[in-house]
């Protein structure tokens, strides 16, 4: 007997008759479903033969001059060049089409920003630095639309992971999820070992590293740390820290991270997670007493915020180990909290500072004469009029100096594609 669902004698696919099938299955069963088509790994040279016989990419060119061709198109374009068919979905879904942007140096960066509104819900958008426009972005995944204190980071250049953090309905989390910006997608990753949140993060080695922070129900900071490694889609545990702590800022310089918070007793605690030895030690030098959120570790060189709106910058000298100005744009914003200096990332070779209000500045850092202001925070309040439908008097009122600003950034990341 034949099962409906395939074929016992596992005729090869490319034979069309069973007497020919017998001959490579001796002494097999007259086949009862010699149309069935066996439950088996297609062969290279079969897969070849497709390639022939299917539709080139472009009419009239071959698909190596083809795909050199697709790899030109915009990021911004990429969602219309999914709908134009299925290979070519499958093209810039893939991980070939953005391997090759990469190499040949195609590959573009945007910055996406996550902000929570004036009804406490999250919201997230791209900014595009090429056409200077936002983009719209599907909604985070129900458990973050509301979720306080969770982490967020790039794994591969183009994965953005959103874990932990206290959802108001359900607690505590351990859930893990990532948007893919090849599919414009949320996916789900293996859960954390441990619910925790308002706790300290970082990427090193392209392994995503979670330390201390609170849980529900437990009275004291946690002490836990643990590590994810995407190339073995799981968590494991690494030594814990010396005290427990909520951290409020942290950065990874010199291949350690550095975090800063406070203990359970609320004093000011540091200590410093070495990750080749796998050892937490505590730390009080002039580098953690004069460090200030945001920073940045670029270019092998520690930079700092020296006022509110980010004018001013610092940098850390570690052979004297001293602060001292690095760059006084001399164009101070104001020092309401729609002008606050939220994130400092790196963005195409630049030092990119962002505010609450979307405002952009870039600095060259070989020359920190050279500021380049993005004209973001009037594309955001266009975007924004066309999303919202806000009257003229509340666009012009959010505008001016940022007062009453009831809407500020919690997360900032630069994503490659």
């Amino acid at each position: 007997m034949v099962e409906s669902v395939s074929c016992s004698c596992r005729v090869d696919g490319g034979l069309r008759t069973v007497a020919n099938a017998r001959k490579f299955v001796p002494g097999a069963r007259l086949c009862m479903q010699p149309d069935v088509k066996p439950n088996k790994r297609k062969s290279r040279s079969s897969r070849k033969e497709r390639s022939r016989t299917q539709a080139p990419l472009l009419p009239g060119l071959p698909d190596d001059l083809a795909i050199s061709c697709l790899l030109r198109v915009p990021l911004s374009e990429h969602p219309n060049l999914r709908l134009v068919s299925r290979r070519w979905c499958r093209l810039v879904s893939g991980n070939f089409y953005y391997s090759l942007r990469k190499k040949f140096g195609m590959a573009e960066e945007w910055v996406y920003v996550f902000k929570r509104d004036r009804d406490q819900k999250i919201s997230w958008h791209a900014f595009d630095p090429v056409q200077r426009l936002w983009k719209s972005l599907p909604p985070v995944p129900p458990e973050y639309s509301e979720a306080v204190g969770f982490g967020c980071a790039v794994l591969s250049g183009c994965y953005l992971y959103l874990f932990g953090g206290k959802d108001p309905a359900r607690g505590s989390m351990r859930r893990v999820v990532f948007y893919n910006t090849r599919i414009n997608k949320w996916q789900r990753a293996p859960d954390m070992l441990r619910k925790r949140h308002c706790f300290g993060s970082c990427v090193i080695n392209n392994c995503l590293y979670v330390a201390g922070g609170e849980c529900e129900g437990i009275h004291r900071t946690l002490r836990s740390a643990e590590v994810y490694n995407p190339n073995k889609n799981r968590w494991s545990c690494i030594s814990e820290m010396s005290t427990g702590m909520v951290p409020f800022i942290g950065v990874v310089h010199d291949g350690k991270w550095f975090l800063k918070g406070l203990d359970s007793h609320r004093q000011v605690v540091s200590e410093v997670y070495l990750p080749t030895s796998n050892m937490w030690s505590t730390i009080g030098n002039e580098m953690v007493a004069g460090w200030r959120n945001p920073s940045i570790s670029f270019n092998g060189r520690l930079y700092s915020a020296d006022c509110q709106d980010g004018c001013k910058l610092r940098v850390y000298d570690g052979a004297t180990g001293l602060w001292t100005r690095f760059m006084d744009s001399r164009r101070h914003l104001g020092s309401s909290r729609g002008f606050e200096a939220v994130a400092l990332v790196s963005l195409n070779g630049k030092l990119c500072i962002v505010r609450n209000n979307m405002s952009i500045t870039l600095v060259d850092v070989s020359d920190p004469t050279t500021v380049i202001e993005i004209d973001s925070a009037r594309m955001w309040e266009m975007f924004a009029r066309k999303g919202q439908y806000r009257s003229f008097m509340a666009n012009l009122w959010s505008t001016i100096a940022g007062r009453n600003l009831k809407t500020h950034i919690i997360h900032c990341q630069v994503l490659q594609v």
